[in-house]
């Protein structure tokens, strides 16, 4: 007959519940995953599987109670380095809405909006049409697997247990959200810049023709240029999206390793 101590248990049990929470809390912000569609019983399900699939690979935890003071405080690092990972891999996302928004309001179609399954919120139609093509483009750049990978290295460069709080990094993640504000409105700029031509070649048509209804003219022929212009952005998505990913992952390996 088998016999175990209690900290051998208590020993297994950590291998398996830190990795799980941040793993499972990475699930909760990250993109994709956090879609409120996807039952929180299936994410649980999926974070503890692939906690128990990373095992083996996984540097030895702290020996710690785990009903301890300094087990919580594990915990909670743990939370905070998963949500932290998954912020900043759906400001990614988030990068493609902004852009939608912006072009949504130069084709005058602000107010059509739809509801965002991944975050249930409302959102204009361009933006979920975009949001939908970029999460395609993701999958087919094997992004899915990205997150495996962060996963795993994450535990390389910050193992179990290890604790160093810097006000610095939160300043960081700060900073990446300004930046993809920034990279919204490089994304939409083509687009948004051809719809202000149109605007004022309407404007110049209105002066020359005062006769000419613009109001009956111009929001058909704005939405129509609106289409034109974001098939002629299309074939950037790609670039924009890798860029972006590759900034977001070396954005997390400085944050891990400080």
């Amino acid at each position: 007959m088998l016999h175990f101590s209690g900290m051998e248990l208590m020993t297994w049990t950590g291998s398996l519940l830190w990795p799980f929470i941040r793993i499972g809390a990475m699930f909760v912000s990250a993109p994709i995953f956090s879609a409120s569609s996807l039952p929180v019983r299936i994410r649980v399900v999926l974070a503890l599987l692939v906690a128990w699939l990373l095992l083996p690979v996984l540097p030895a935890p702290p020996v710690v109670d785990l009903l301890s003071a300094d087990a919580f405080l594990i915990s909670i690092y743990q939370v905070l380095i998963g949500v932290a990972m998954g912020f900043i891999l759906q400001m990614v996302f988030a990068v493609f809405i902004i852009a939608g928004q912006s072009i949504a309001m130069g084709m005058g179609l602000g107010f059509a909006s739809a509801v965002d399954p991944q975050n249930g919120v409302q959102v204009p139609v361009i933006s979920q049409s975009l949001l939908i093509m970029i999460t395609l483009i993701f999958l087919s750049l094997n992004g899915h697997l990205l997150f495996m990978e962060l996963m795993a290295e994450s535990f390389e460069l910050l193992p179990v247990g290890v604790i160093h709080p810097d006000p610095g990094q939160l300043w960081q993640l700060v900073v990446w959200g300004g930046y993809m504000f920034a990279g919204g409105v490089l994304v939409a700029i083509p687009a948004v810049a051809g719809l202000l031509l149109v605007n004022i070649a309407f404007g110049v048509a209105s002066r020359a023709a005062p006769q000419l209804n613009i109001f009956a003219v111009g929001f058909p022929v704005m939405i129509m240029a609106g289409f034109v212009l974001i098939i002629q952005v299309m074939p950037s998505l790609t670039s924009h999206l890798s860029t972006l990913l590759f900034d977001a992952v070396t954005l997390i390996r400085q944050l891990l390793v400080l």
